[in-house]
């Protein structure tokens, strides 16, 4: 399969995803877990956004990129508490729809552009963002590389970029690294770490944080969620979907408590 069948594959399983997280049972369980309720995909806690504008530096005239910006979380968030301009990239149409109509809803200052690409191929000219962010998104794609590359490409000289990001654990043997492989989001597996990628790639890093725990929390409390309201989720999945959902989910719990997959964050500038 080509790189450009991959991420259509991909598009389409998020573009489903962002369509049946609109469900009010998903926005709660979202609440409940999150503490927010934008339908997103990541495992973004409202605590941990409710950082990102210190860490950035975003206020009143800066220009924030978004990639992966699924339905508009967090920074449809950021940029009501920050009054930043927005610019929302994604593959999926329905979810940047659903960005758009959260920040109207919002009453945001500056309502977002929205623009369907990859997050590979940045169709923006270079030195076009004061910051950028993205939540979980590098986990989900096989061009690593080539992203980080376009982030800079397109960030101002100075520019900061926060981002999340879910990776297997260092120096694992081959058994745990399959393991975490096979527990972890579609494109987990890196060829090198992201450190090394970031100044390979002209970034800057300022701070790496480890957010295993906070990260470990959500996936229990998505766990139990699902559990504890199984014939409402059940019955909005196609038939055996949830069943297979629940067995992923254990797994995730099972490699982040063996420490085989981590979470963390990331905060560089460009040099």
């Amino acid at each position: 399969m080509t790189t450009t069948e991959i991420n259509a594959a991909c598009c389409c399983d998020f573009a489903q995803q962002y369509q049946k997280n609109t469900h009010p049972a998903f926005r709660a369980l979202e609440r409940s877990v999150l503490g927010c309720d934008y339908g997103g995909t990541s495992w973004t806690t409202r605590e941990q956004a409710e950082r990102i504008p210190d860490l950035l530096g975003l206020h009143d005239g800066m220009h924030m990129l978004e990639l992966g910006s699924g339905a508009g979380w967090p920074s449809v968030f950021l940029a009501g508490l920050s009054q930043c301009r927005l610019t929302l990239l994604d593959l999926p149409v329905n979810a940047l729809g659903l960005a758009c109509d959260r920040a109207r809803a919002e009453g945001l200052l500056y309502l977002p552009g929205a623009v369907s690409a990859s997050a590979a191929q940045l169709p923006f000219a270079s030195s076009s963002f004061d910051a950028l962010g993205h939540s979980d998104v590098l986990c989900c794609l096989p061009e690593k590389s080539e992203m980080l590359h376009e982030c800079r490409r397109v960030a101002r000289p100075g520019a900061r970029m926060l981002f999340y990001v879910i990776a297997p654990a260092t120096n694992l043997g081959k058994t745990d690294m399959a393991e975490a492989i096979e527990a972890g989001p579609p494109f987990v597996d890196m060829a090198d770490d992201y450190a090394s990628m970031l100044r390979a790639c002209g970034w800057h890093l300022l701070q790496c944080e480890s957010i295993d725990k906070q990260y470990l929390q959500s996936l229990r409390r998505m766990t139990w969620g699902l559990e504890a309201d199984a014939a409402t989720f059940d019955g909005l999945m196609e038939p055996g979907e949830f069943p297979d959902m629940l067995k992923r989910r254990h797994r995730q719990v099972k490699a982040v408590e063996r420490g085989l997959l981590v979470r963390e964050m990331y905060l560089a500038v460009a040099v």
